[in-house]
C-alpha cells in the first residue's frame, strides 16, 4: 500500500504507539529495546533477504556456504550428559515440498534443550545453517529458524510468500514481532517524511530515479532480488556522505585556525640528514619536501604520516621537528604508551643529542596504590652544557594537560604517534592552542584508501610505501600447533647464535567460553622448553613500571624469549629479535598479524615469523596464506578490510559517529570516493549549511562542533 492512499499517514518522528495496526503490547516490547519512534525502526534494516515466493526443494547436501530450506518437523529429542540441566536439542525435520526421496536433515542446538518448548513435531519451520555430513547423517548445526505454520497463523502475507528481510534482532526480541511491526509502520508512513539528504542523483547514472524513501521500502519490502543492491548502494552512500560532510568541514574550519610559517634556512636538518647511517628512501624523502612544504604555509599543517611497519616514519617526524625548532619554536612528540614514549626519547638521545638538542620526557602515570596521577616524571637530556627550555618534547598525552601547558608556550610542531590511539577531540585540543601549531599524525597501521578517508579525512597524508634497503628479510610460514616441538629446535637454535624470540597469545588467562591460548599459561610452557634461557611475561594487566622493567630486560638481552599478548603490537623496536611465534594465529585479523610481525627484521638479520593454527584448520591455513605470500601492508589490509569489515575503527573515539549500518561497504572505493566528491562539492556551494535546502543536515553535523569544543577546554 503506498503512504498516499493509506487512510492514517506517519511522519518519522511518530512514536510507535501512534501506528494503526500495532498492538500495545508490540509497541512496549519494541520500547524495551530502544525502538521508540517510526524513524528507528524504519532505519533497522535487514541483515539479509529469503526467497520465500516459492520455495524448491533440490535436496539436502553438504555446503559451506548457509543455506535456506522450508522444512516440516518429523521428530524432535533432547540429549542430556551428566546432568538435567543441561543437553543438547535436535529436531529430525524433512522438506515441506515435495520429497520424492524422504531425504531427512537433523537440526542441532548444543547447550538449548529448552527449545524442546518451542519447536514441536508437524510444524513447519524456515531453517537457515550450514549443513555438514556427519557420518551417516546429514547436520545443520545451530540453525537459524523461524515457525511458519504451526503456531499462531496470522499475517501469512508478512512471513510467507515473498522475499522476507531477516532483521538482527535485539533482546527479547522475535523476528516476526519485529517484520510485522515494520510491515505496519510502512502501510502509513508518509514518503514525504523521508526527504532526500543526498543531491539528487545525475540523470543516467547508478542511481538515476532513486530516493531515500523509495531506498528504504525497497529493502524491506523488495519486489525483486536483483533491486536489492541498488537500494542498498543508495543508502550507504547517504549515509558516507553525511560522514564526509563532517570530515571535509572540520576540515575546512582547522585550514582557518591562526597558524605560523615556518621556513628556516634549513641548516639544523641537513646537519641532521647528514649525520644519520643511512640514506632516506625515495618515500621518505618525498614525504619530508610534503610537510616541509605544508610547515611553511601560514596556516597550521594537519598531516597524517602514513607508513607500514618498519618503513622509517619517526626519523621523518624527528626531522620535521628540527624544522620547527630551527624556526625558533618547539617540537612535541605524543605517544600511546609510556613504553613507546620512553624508546622515543631514547633514540631522539641518539639521534639529536650531537646536534645540541636539549630533549626532554614527560609522562604521566597512576600510584602505585591506585591514587591520583603523579607529577609528570621530567627527564632531560644532555645539553652540551647549555641551559634553557627542552627544544623537544617526548611524552604520552599527558603532554596536554596540567604544568606541561606553560612549558609548551612556543609550540611549532605537535607529532601524533599511532594516532588510532587518540580521539579526534584530543587532536582538536591541540590544533585549537593559542599559537595554532603544525601537527603530524602517523599510524604505522595500513589503511586502505576508503578507510583514509573516513578516518583521517580531514588530513593531508603522505604516505611511506618502501621499507629501508637495509632491514633484513622475513620470513612467514603457517604450521598446525602439532608442529610445536619441531619449531622449539629452531627458536632454541636462533637463540644459541645470539637471537631473541617474541611469543604471542590471543588471551592473558585461560578462557572456558574462547578455545583459545592464554599467555599465563604459555609463559610456564615455553620457560620449560627453553630452559636454561630466560623467558619473560609481558601483557596488559601489569602496570606500568613492571612492563618497563620487563622490557629493559629483553631490551639488554638478558631475557632471550618475551611471552606477550598484543601489547607489543605497536612500537616496541628491539632490533635483535629476529623470530615471532604467534598462537592461534587465526584469531587475529591479517593487519594484525601484520602489524605484530612488524616488531621483526628490524636489523639486518633474516627474520621467521610462525603462525599456529589448529590441526586440520583448512579455512585458516587458506586465509593466512596471504601473510606468508606477501608483506604489502596497503594489499593485506584491503584483504582484511573485505573479509572482516572495519571493526570499530569508525566507533565513537574516533569520529563521533554511531556504528555504520553499512560499514562494510566501507571496502567499496567507488562509493566512498563519490560520497567524498559530493561532500566538497556540497561545501564548496555553502561553507556553513546554512542555505535552507541544507538545513535538514545540520542535526546531523552537530559532533563537529563537539569535537572543537572539547579541543577549545
Amino acid at each position: 500500500m503506498s503512504a498516499s492512499s493509506s487512510k492514517s499517514s506517519l511522519t518519522l518522528d511518530t512514536p510507535l504507539s501512534g501506528v494503526p495496526g500495532l498492538s500495545a503490547a508490540i509497541a512496549k516490547s519494541l520500547g524495551k529495546e530502544g525502538f521508540l519512534t517510526v524513524e528507528q525502526l524504519v532505519l533497522h534494516l535487514p541483515s539479509r533477504h529469503e526467497d520465500r515466493r516459492k520455495m524448491e526443494f533440490k535436496g539436502f547436501s553438504p555446503s559451506e556456504i548457509p543455506v535456506c530450506h522450508q522444512v516440516q518437523v518429523l521428530s524432535t529429542r533432547v540429549m542430556r550428559f551428566g546432568g538435567r540441566r543441561g543437553g543438547n536439542f535436535e529436531a529430525v525435520v524433512e522438506a515441506a515440498q515435495d520429497n520424492p526421496m524422504h531425504q531427512q536433515l537433523t537440526l542441532r542446538w548444543f547447550g538449548m534443550p529448552f527449545l524442546q518448548k518451542a519447536i514441536a513435531v508437524g510444524m513447519e519451520m524456515m531453517v537457515y545453517g550450514k549443513i555438514k555430513q556427519i557420518k551417516d547423517r546429514l547436520v545443520m548445526g545451530h540453525p537459524e529458524y523461524e515457525v511458519v505454520k504451526g503456531d499462531e497463523e496470522g499475517d501469512a502475507e508478512i512471513h510467507t510468500s515473498r522475499i522476507v528481510p531477516i532483521y538482527p534482532l535485539k533482546g527479547a526480541l522475535k523476528q516476526k514481532m519485529l517484520r510485522t511491526a515494520i510491515w505496519r509502520v510502512l502501510e502509513h508512513l508518509d514518503d514525504r517524511g523521508m526527504a532526500d539528504l543526498l543531491p539528487p542523483p545525475k540523470a543516467g547514472g547508478e542511481f538515476d530515479g532513486l530516493g531515500r524513501a523509495q531506498a528504504l521500502r525497497t529493502l524491506h519490502k523488495p519486489s525483486e532480488m536483483s533491486v536489492l543492491e541498488q537500494a542498498r548502494r543508495y543508502l550507504a552512500l547517504e549515509e558516507f556522505y553525511i560522514l564526509q560532510l563532517r570530515v571535509v568541514r572540520r576540515r575546512l574550519r582547522f585550514k582557518h585556525t591562526g597558524g605560523h610559517a615556518l621556513k628556516p634556512e634549513g641548516k639544523l636538518l641537513q646537519q641532521f640528514l647528514a649525520s644519520l647511517p643511512f640514506a632516506f628512501t625515495e618515500a621518505q624523502d618525498r614525504s619530508l619536501r610534503e610537510i616541509a612544504a605544508d610547515m611553511a604555509m601560514p596556516q597550521p599543517m594537519n598531516r597524517l604520516l602514513h607508513g607500514d611497519v618498519g618503513s622509517g616514519k619517526t626519523v621523518v617526524a624527528l626531522a620535521a621537528m628540527l624544522i620547527a625548532v630551527e624556526s625558533g619554536r618547539q617540537g612535541a612528540l605524543m605517544a600511546p604508551t609510556q613504553i613507546l614514549a620512553e624508546q622515543h626519547y631514547q633514540n631522539a638521545l641518539r639521534l639529536l643529542e650531537p646536534l645540541g638538542m636539549r630533549v626532554s620526557l614527560r609522562t604521566g602515570d597512576k600510584k602505585a596504590d591506585g591514587g591520583a596521577l603523579e607529577l609528570f616524571e621530567f627527564k632531560t637530556g644532555p645539553t652540551n652544557g647549555e641551559a634553557g627550555q627542552p627544544h623537544i618534547f617526548i611524552g604520552t598525552h599527558a603532554l596536554l594537560y596540567g604544568e606541561n601547558e606553560s612549558a609548551l608556550s612556543k609550540l611549532g610542531l605537535v607529532v601524533i604517534d599511532e594516532q588510532h590511539k587518540f580521539g579526534v577531540a584530543q587532536r582538536a585540543r591541540l590544533i585549537s592552542r593559542g599559537e595554532a601549531p603544525d601537527v603530524l599524525v602517523m599510524t604505522a597501521t595500513p589503511i586502505p584508501r576508503t578507510l583514509t578517508l573516513t578516518m583521517y579525512g580531514d588530513l593531508d597524508v603522505s604516505t611511506i610505501d618502501e621499507r629501508p634497503k637495509e632491514r633484513g628479510k622475513v620470513i612467514t610460514a603457517v604450521r598446525e600447533v602439532t608442529k610445536v616441538d619441531e619449531v622449539t629446535k629452531f627458536v632454541r637454535t636462533q637463540i644459541e647464535e645470539g637471537r631473541q624470540c617474541y611469543i604471542v597469545y590471543p588471551l592473558i588467562e585461560e578462557s572456558e567460553k574462547l578455545d583459545a591460548g592464554a599467555a599465563v599459561k604459555g609463559h610456564a610452557e615455553w620457560t620449560e622448553r627453553l630452559t636454561p634461557h630466560a623467558v619473560g611475561l609481558l601483557h596488559g594487566r601489569m602496570d606500568g613500571d613492571a612492563k618497563e622493567a620487563v622490557m629493559r630486560r629483553f631490551r639488554s638481552g638478558e631475557l632471550k624469549a618475551l611471552v606477550s599478548t598484543t601489547v607489543i603490537e605497536v612500537g616496541v623496536d628491539v632490533p635483535n629479535a629476529t623470530v615471532m611465534l604467534i598462537h592461534d594465529a587465526a584469531r587475529f585479523g591479517l593487519a594484525q598479524i601484520h602489524q605484530l610481525r612488524g616488531r621483526i627484521g628490524r636489523g639486518s638479520h633474516t627474520s621467521w615469523c610462525v603462525l599456529f593454527v589448529p590441526k586440520g584448520d583448512k579455512e585458516a591455513k587458506e586465509r593466512l596464506h596471504l601473510l606468508e605470500e606477501t608483506h604489502d601492508g596497503f594489499r593485506i589490509a584491503e584483504e582484511d578490510l573485505k573479509r572482516r569489515g572495519p571493526g570499530n575503527v569508525l566507533g565513537h573515539a574516533q569520529s563521533g559517529q554511531a556504528p555504520l549500518l553499512f560499514g562494510e561497504m566501507l571496502a567499496d572505493t567507488r562509493l566512498i570516493t563519490l560520497a567524498r566528491r559530493l561532500a566538497e562539492r556540497t561545501l564548496e556551494q555553502d561553507p556553513e549549511l546554512e542555505k535552507s535546502e541544507h538545513l535538514r543536515l545540520r542535526p546531523l553535523l552537530g559532533n563537529v562542533e563537539a569535537d572543537e569544543e572539547v579541543g577549545r577546554q
